[in-house]
């Protein structure tokens, strides 16, 4: 075993300088700066000198595997494997400058967060090689010139270089290249060259593991490399057998030895390829498998080898299965591609859907891969039966609501009492959370009202022109094909998106909220009853596995159509996480409510109090109160105050509603919020026209009201007011798919739309 050390300066400290050997460490220090000072104080604060370092809370017990990606996350110690196609360039002569600093980046950024990082590399025959041409062409250029007394060069022909050769004379340089990478984020590495000898001789192998960790205590980063100059061949019949022998006959297998030798939390093995396929990538119908357990070899189909390297994907694969025995996890991924290579490492981490993750926890269920095939052909079998036997499930559906009560409302209780114990959810959020009978009632009555409206929902002939004689076009309403549908809080969305998936027939993936997560079981169970009427439950699937949105919104080739309901921040995370699939997204609900000069004492009251107060916390809701200068002062202005006194409404003054106070309300912090509470902002405003403009300015374009008896002032406020509702005396809550027929809420709206097909 061979150690080398960067004489780069030291972590967060200029002034010195370390050099480290096989045997023995020293630190050789500058006199303001003693050796003493160099401890680890905890897992959580390293002291480098005298200059405190924080780190993550980073502590795990070795042992066992980490059972899904989301776990990766608190992976402390990490081993990341590069292998030749990944820090060679493609001709095979020199290595890929760009990729080998950013995965350097990668590893720094990890390294400063308080993780333990090692590197296992390749490239050191690359390097050499392209070393070694340069000097064989160099030398023949010169004697050429000097037998012929010519300066012409005659063609050369270049020997076949040895690799042994390429490697004594590339390894150097590798290395140096590596510490000056490294030198840019103040990091030190130190190199380490080592045999499959070094682990079968028992004091070489713990002289290996002491200089490891006494460089992991220090902050520095390792790099390994086989000893390619010296190497000698692996040895038979030792192949990956059993946790305590295996044979280290190229990177891949040296990389898993180290990770269980180092009891490695996470080994990361990068390749050109994304992952492992069920069939040679490139092959017609090859997937990348997601998850890989132990005992699915058979289901696998090996490809050749890489173009370069020592091992192939079925070595990979070898090295991974011995590393997850000795209780390291394993993701093979790509270090490659140009798009992803950048952070595909932090990705990683970050437990981000990329490459193949190895896992020895199979999931009792489907994997969301599994449930998009599913869904896919649940919707087309939906979309085939008869519009009486779609519109059949969905009264069903909503009968199990009504007879299934007690059980629904229990599933919810749990979900009401383990968000309140971990209080993690705002009272408008425990709102929509939690269920009633009423709810389930109107949830019913809903439901029939979309089975009643569905029979033309698909199949019906919107427009037919004659193109030529016996010759027609016709456009005919169709499904989109596989929606996801991610909602958070309200577990009534299940069933509502539910029925209006069926009327449309249209297969549906649905991710809800954790915090519903009983009351989605339950819900899905009953709609999933309700499709098996006619053999088509698994149209619509629910997912329970811990996929990330962020990776649902990966599967292009799955999904159709990404339908979020919740927040516009869920929104604006999902539209910026989506890849290559449609998002039909929508704003907040920051709703109006604008009282004229000529509005009806009576009128004004009652609509108010229903806009804000019969549900608060729904996106139809009234935010901000919009009433003429003239009404200040007068029994009108006063009965509506009183009213929301009454109902506890929280009251905000808007910058002119304060200005005419001498003793306000808090004043507003944004006139464009959306409180989901009972609470509303109050503002004045000078005429119909400003009141407009105030609405265009700060609210979402959902639903605006005006509220007075002048016929020619309503007209104006409906034509020039640019929203998706606008309403004229009546209340904001009146913009329900219930009241249009629609289905509940807005979403109903949307979906029945997506009946067209557009």
């Amino acid at each position: 075993m061979l150690c080398r050390a960067a004489l780069s300066p030291s972590f967060r400290s200029p002034g010195r300088y370390l050099l480290f050997s096989p045997q023995y460490i020293t630190a050789i220090s500058q006199p303001y700066l003693p050796v003493h000072n160099l401890v680890l104080r905890n897992e959580s604060i390293r002291c480098w000198s005298n200059i405190p370092f924080i780190t993550m809370p980073l502590s795990r017990t070795h042992g066992k595997s980490f059972a899904h990606r989301s776990e990766l996350k608190h992976a402390k110690r990490i081993v990341v494997k590069l292998g030749s196609a990944v820090v060679t360039r493609g001709d095979e002569c020199g290595l890929a400058l760009g990729r080998l600093a950013s995965i350097v980046e990668q590893v720094s950024m990890l390294q400063n967060q308080g993780r333990e990082m090692m590197i296992v590399t390749s490239g050191a025959v690359a390097f050499g090689k392209q070393r070694l041409r340069h000097e064989i062409l160099l030398s023949q250029s010169v004697r050429q010139a000097l037998h012929s007394g010519q300066n012409q060069l005659k063609d050369m022909a270049i020997p076949v270089l040895e690799a042994r050769a390429c490697a004594a004379a590339g390894q150097s340089g590798l290395m140096a290249l590596y510490e000056a990478m490294f030198t840019q984020y103040s990091i030190c590495a130190a190199q380490i060259l080592v045999t499959n000898l070094d682990f079968h001789d028992e004091q070489k192998r713990r002289n290996l593991n002491g200089t490891l960790h006494e460089l992991l205590r220090m902050n520095i980063v390792p790099i390994i490399n086989t000893n390619d100059a010296v190497v000698p061949p692996p040895e038979p019949n030792s192949d990956l057998q059993g946790v305590n022998v295996i044979s280290v006959k190229d990177n891949d297998s040296l990389a898993a030895r180290l990770a269980v030798e180092m009891k490695t939390d996470l080994l990361i093995v990068l390749s050109d390829v994304e992952g492992l396929f069920d069939s040679p990538p490139g092959s017609d119908d090859a997937k990348l498998i997601d998850i890989f357990y132990p005992g699915d070899q058979q289901s696998v189909t090996f490809g050749t080898k890489s173009r370069v390297g020592m091992g192939g994907m079925e070595a990979k694969v070898k090295a991974a299965l011995w590393a997850l025995q000795g209780g390291t996890s394993v993701v093979i991924a790509n270090g490659t591609h140009p798009k992803i290579s950048g952070h595909v490492i932090t990705d990683i981490v970050e437990g981000k859907k990329v490459g193949t993750f190895f896992s020895e926890v199979k999931p009792a269920g489907p994997t969301v891969e599994q449930q998009g095939e599913m869904a896919r052909a649940g919707g087309r079998s939906l979309a085939a039966l008869q519009p009486e036997q779609r519109a059949e499930i969905i009264y069903h559906l909503a009968d199990l609501l009504t007879d299934q009560r007690e059980e629904i409302l229990s599933a919810n209780k749990k979900d009401l009492e383990e968000a309140e114990s971990k209080g993690r959810l705002a009272l408008p959020l425990m709102k929509r959370l939690s269920l009633s009978t009423s709810k389930l009632n109107s949830l019913a009555i809903g439901l029939r009202q979309i089975a009643a409206s569905s029979q033309e929902s698909v199949g019906r002939v919107i427009r037919r022109t004659r193109i030529a004689k016996d010759l027609e076009l016709e456009q005919v309403t169709v499904p989109i094909g596989v929606l996801l549908v991610i909602f958070e809080s309200r577990p009534d969305c299940l069933p509502q998106v539910s029925a209006l998936a069926i009327a449309s027939g249209n297969g549906l993936l649905l991710k809800g909220g954790k915090e519903a997560a009983h009351s989605n079981q339950i819900l899905h169970y009953l709609t999933q009853e309700a499709l098996s009427i006619h053999g088509v439950k698994d149209a619509v699937q629910l997912v329970n596995t811990r996929e990330e949105v962020e990776d649902l919104c990966h599967l292009d080739r799955l999904i159709d159509l990404i339908i979020p309901r919740g927040s516009s921040q869920l929104v604006r995370d999902i539209q910026k996480a989506a890849k290559g699939i449609p998002v039909m997204g929508h704003s907040e609900g920051i709703c109006h409510v604008y009282v004229d000069t000529e509005a009806s004492v009576e009128k004004v009251t009652r609509i108010v109090r229903d806009s804000k107060c019969e549900y608060p916390a729904a996106c139809n809701a009234l935010e901000t109160l919009l009433i003429h200068r003239d009404l200040l002062r007068t029994p009108l202005f006063d009965q509506i105050i009183d009213m929301l006194r009454v109902e506890q409404v929280k009251i905000h003054a808007g910058p002119k509603f304060a200005s005419y106070l001498t003793f306000s309300p808090s004043e507003v912090k944004s006139l464009r919020t959306e409180y989901g509470d009972l609470e509303c902002c109050i503002e004045v405003v000078d005429s119909v026209q400003e009141a407009i403009d105030h609405i265009h300015k700060y609210g979402s374009s959902h639903t605006d009201v005006i509220i007075t008896e002048n016929e020619k002032t309503a007209e104006f406020f409906l034509q020039h007011v640019d929203s998706a509702c606008v309403f004229w005396n009546a209340s904001t809550r009146f913009s329900d798919g219930y009241r249009f027929g629609l289905g509940k809420g807005l979403s109903g709206i949307i979906l029945c739309c997506l009946q067209l097909g557009i």
